[in-house]
């Protein structure tokens, strides 16, 4: 008898866990996005329109006030929303906000006022530590509220992210970098005070947002690969904040709209196989519903590339041995404006809220498709 029951309370409690999983997948929350003109902005509407447990009900603007939102972006011109003044926000169960850096940290507690889960995409909430917005930004407005904010990456902090109220975007350029390397540094190849790590990234216009200005203009920006940022670019802090690891970091703008590719050139200390880097790279990404391993294998895609993703909140990595030069060449692309901003955004807010991770994420991309 006490078998029977045992099976009997085993299937009702799984009874239970799946009739728990599918009212928590039909629910729905509400949702604002603050700045909702920008590209990062347009990015969530389209996200969060398909998404099927949220219900868009604010976007806001201060140059398209009472526009409708198919006027800044196109693509949502079936869209039944028109932009409404930032001063006049609405409350919802959760708001995101796509501003440039500087405006949340100042907003913080006015979001708070309206809505129970604030996901930040600026950088104003996305290092830990005061001291880092002195010496990489322009300090911090509202720093009793850093420790409370969870990074937004899931791939790297998803164990903090179930019940978090402050999500705080990660950069794209880091999004790619960390994605790249750390595999390495959970299989102990690299660590603080181990090897030389050299970061080249490529990134698309769209990084500079919809007011890039002169510099991203179509005839200035076509056919360049133009060194922006050769040092001290801003998003080394989050790259060692959240891996530990000290780089050499260098950007180039190039003739891409969409993507960000990152090659890291790694030099451990000591002797890796290419066996080690397969085990690390598949230990680390085998679970990740959103994560690919790309690495030399056939046909013309053979390594990670910004078109392969394009639109889409999936990531590519993938590595070669130099074992001349004891030297790794790791390989990592996303879009920056899915995986390294708006999708990156939704994608926590997925796992904050318990909803399955890969709702209103599932576009897997076009091929072929022109420049990203």
């Amino acid at each position: 008898m006490s078998g029977t029951g045992s099976g009997t309370d085993a299937a009702a409690e799984a009874d239970a866990e799946a009739t728990a999983e599918t009212e928590t997948a039909a629910e729905t929350y509400t949702a604002s996005v603050v700045g909702g003109t920008g590209f990062t902005g347009g990015e969530l509407l389209r996200l969060l329109a398909g998404h099927p447990n949220f219900d868009v009900v604010q976007a806001t603007s201060r140059s398209a006030d009472n526009m409708t939102v198919g006027r800044s972006h196109p693509n949502l011109r079936d869209l039944d929303l028109r932009f409404s003044s930032p001063d006049d926000l609405e409350s919802v169960d959760v708001l995101f906000s796509a501003t440039p850096h500087g405006v949340s940290m100042g907003r913080v507690d006015e979001y708070f006022e309206v809505a129970d889960t604030v996901v930040d995409l600026s950088a104003d909430f996305r290092l830990p530590e005061a001291a880092m917005y002195d010496e990489w930004y322009d300090g911090h407005e509202s720093p009793e509220y850093l420790e409370r904010a969870e990074y937004a990456l899931p791939e790297l902090n998803r164990e903090n992210l179930p019940g978090a109220d402050l999500i705080a975007g990660g950069g794209c350029n880091a999004t790619a970098t960390i994605l790249g390397l750390k595999p390495l540094v959970d299989a102990g190849v690299l660590g603080p005070d181990d090897g030389e790590v050299v970061v080249d990234v490529k990134v698309g216009s769209s990084e500079g947002g919809a007011g890039g200005g002169a510099a991203s203009s179509h005839p200035e920006r076509s056919g360049v690969v133009r060194p922006y940022a050769p040092t001290g670019h801003r998003h080394e802090a989050e790259i060692e904040a959240y891996l530990g690891l000290s780089v050499s970091f260098t950007v180039h703008a190039v003739d891409m709209v969409r993507g960000a590719s990152a090659t890291c050139h790694v030099f451990p200390d000591e002797p890796v196989s290419k066996g080690d880097l397969w085990k690390g790279y598949r230990g680390a990404y085998a679970d990740e519903p959103f994560m690919r391993v790309v690495s030399g294998g056939g046909g013309v895609y053979r390594y990670p590339e910004p078109k392969s993703v394009a639109g889409t909140n999936h990531g590519e990595v993938g590595f070669e041995l130099d074992p001349g030069n004891r030297r790794v060449v790791v390989f990592s692309a996303i879009d920056n404006m899915t995986k390294g901003s708006a999708g990156q955004a939704v994608h926590a807010a997925n796992v904050a809220l318990g909803l399955p991770e890969t709702a209103g994420l599932e576009f897997g991309g076009l091929h072929p498709v022109g420049s990203p």
